[in-house]
């Protein structure tokens, strides 16, 4: 067992994809990374496992039947027990609007169909060790949460990027 397969053993995953084949090679990917992968092919059966045992971070698929990814996001990042759950979002969609609604949603982070396998690896891989350490209480802020909206960029001409607050400044700091 590598380091890194070792130090994510813990972790679990749930893909979420109504195509069976999208499932199966996403899952076909993972499979090196030794994390437990769990399966759902809809919105609703997604809802049902993460309710059953929330996993560490979610693939999800964001044109379903039943349930869009949309609100299956939104119905994760609404509840107090599965906030913290990584959502990334897989998809085909392209439009602006798509992102900002995904956004909007509590996102994470995208995936663009079709998934190529080094950026799903190492997207995955970055988001279970920030998962992880977050569990164990290793953390940048009190209430740090990476989301889509802190990597996608600037969005207006007049946002601009602020310092990170001082007591964040001091902490780490005093942790070197």
């Amino acid at each position: 067992m590598t380091e890194a397969s070792s130090t994510l053993a813990e972790a679990q995953v749930l893909i979420v994809d109504d195509n069976q084949q999208n499932l199966e090679l996403m899952q076909a990917y993972l499979d090196g990374l030794g994390c437990t992968i769990r399966t759902a092919s809809d919105g609703i059966a997604a809802i049902e496992e993460i309710d059953r045992q929330p996993p560490d971070l979610v693939l999800l698929d964001v044109m379903m039947p039943r349930m869009s990814g949309f609100e299956v996001c939104q119905k994760i990042k609404a509840q107090p027990a599965t906030r913290d759950v990584i959502v990334i979002m897989v998809t085909a969609l392209n439009g602006v609007g798509d992102f900002e609604r995904a956004v909007e949603c509590g996102t994470n982070d995208f995936i663009a169909k079709p998934v190529n396998k080094l950026e799903l690896l190492t997207r995955v891989r970055s988001f279970l060790e920030l998962r992880l350490g977050q569990k164990l209480g290793v953390r940048t802020g009190p209430e740090w949460q990476p989301r889509a909206a802190d990597v996608i960029g600037l969005t207006d001409e007049g946002d601009q990027i602020e310092p990170p607050p001082t007591e964040l400044v001091d902490e780490v700091e005093q942790e070197n």
